[in-house]
């Protein structure tokens, strides 16, 4: 009987140690479920482009400390992101240049790339930068010069290369780190070097010309026109490098965001659609002062040929359509000037000031708030 009651003892201690608590629907979740709740991972370029600066703009924007988290990782090259973005187990998300994307589909790099990677929204235009020494005076000077274009899959390496190809120029191409590449540049060790990224790029904002360092102007000739973007330098954009009043004529590619080809349903797939709406419903936000100036070039309803949007990012757009065809803040700016200036040139008065002009823009602004339901 002693020997029942211990055994039965026993057995009842097990179930009290084995059994959950009475609790358990009402229990904190453990720190590692909390911390791991809506993790999207976004691969980007290095910091001597935009991209990084970019991503803290999204995180801000989309990060709640409860269900989104964005969680940026520096990618090693353009052609590796793609392939990271297929292949690599956790990262959802990618920004990549549209002119290699291309390129990987002609070269079937990666058979099947269609249909593992879609894109959420088209991004901005990334320009083609090519600074040079004193002597070199134009991209025909470069013939049989050493040109950095950075290493082997980069987006500048592919860019330049096609870029050079168009243009008939022969140069010697080397694929040091950019950072490296501008002090050989500085010493004289190399002609120029090449570098896509969107203005103004960290790498040649604090350059003030020493040496006669001097960005190219790339020549639009038909060709050129027809494959890339054009695109400029302002002393706005690079104060130490370009003169006032004598911009520099370049070209520009396409970048989108992208998404992997992820499983429907996926706890990986909620979290996109979750940092899906964020975005979208967030987005006029990120064209105001504040946050880096290309967003005011990305257009959330603009199609990329050749490739499928995200299906949750489709249908957001198809709900909210006419939130999502507001023009940004630049072309809204733009238009405005030009209303007031006709209007001021019609009533025969005075043309307005840009300060001015800006001064009425920021009460229209409010008023076109308080419109919205």
């Amino acid at each position: 009987m002693k020997g029942w009651i211990i055994a039965a003892a026993a057995v009842f201690a097990l179930l009290c140690f084995a059994a959950p608590p009475a609790l358990s629907k009402t229990a904190v979740p453990s720190p590692d479920v909390a911390v791991n709740r809506g993790i999207v991972q976004l691969e980007i370029g290095g910091s001597a482009g935009i991209s990084v600066r970019i991503a803290e703009d999204l995180a801000r924007l989309v990060n709640d400390g409860a269900t989104r988290r964005l969680l940026p990782v520096i990618g090693t090259g353009a052609l590796q992101n793609i392939v990271d973005l297929k292949l690599l187990r956790g990262i959802d998300m990618a920004i990549l240049q549209t002119d290699v994307l291309d390129y990987a589909k002609r070269q079937n790099l990666l058979p099947g790339l269609e249909g593992s990677i879609s894109y959420i929204t088209k991004m901005y235009n990334e320009e083609f930068h090519l600074l040079a020494r004193p002597e070199i005076k134009s991209v025909a000077d470069l013939a049989n010069q050493k040109v950095n274009v950075g290493g082997r899959g980069t987006g500048t390496a592919i860019t330049a290369g096609r870029l050079f190809d168009l243009l008939k120029i022969s140069a010697t191409t080397t694929d040091e780190d950019p950072v490296a590449a501008l002090e050989k540049l500085r010493r004289g060790e190399s002609a120029a070097v090449a570098f896509v990224a969107g203005k103004p790029a960290p790498l040649f904002c604090e350059l003030i010309g020493e040496n006669g360092l001097h960005f190219l102007s790339i020549p639009l000739d038909p060709a050129v026109a027809a494959a890339f973007v054009p695109a400029r330098f302002t002393a706005a954009d690079y104060p130490g490098l370009v003169p006032y009043n004598q911009p520099v004529d370049t070209v520009a590619v396409g970048t989108m965001l992208a998404v992997a080809n992820l499983q429907p349903g996926s706890e990986r797939y909620r979290n996109v659609v979750n940092f899906i709406e964020a975005l979208f419903t967030g987005f006029q936000s990120l064209t105001e002062p504040g946050h880096h100036a290309k967003w005011r070039e990305v257009n959330i309803m603009a199609e990329l040929p050749g490739w499928r949007r995200f299906p949750p990012a489709e249908q957001w757009l198809q709900r909210n359509a006419r939130v999502a065809a507001m023009p940004n803040l630049e072309d809204l700016k733009a238009i405005f000037f030009r209303f007031i200036d006709e209007r001021q040139q019609a009533a025969g008065g005075p043309p307005l000031s840009r300060q001015d002009k800006e001064q009425l823009f920021g009460q229209f602004e409010v008023w076109q708030k308080r419109q919205l339901p």
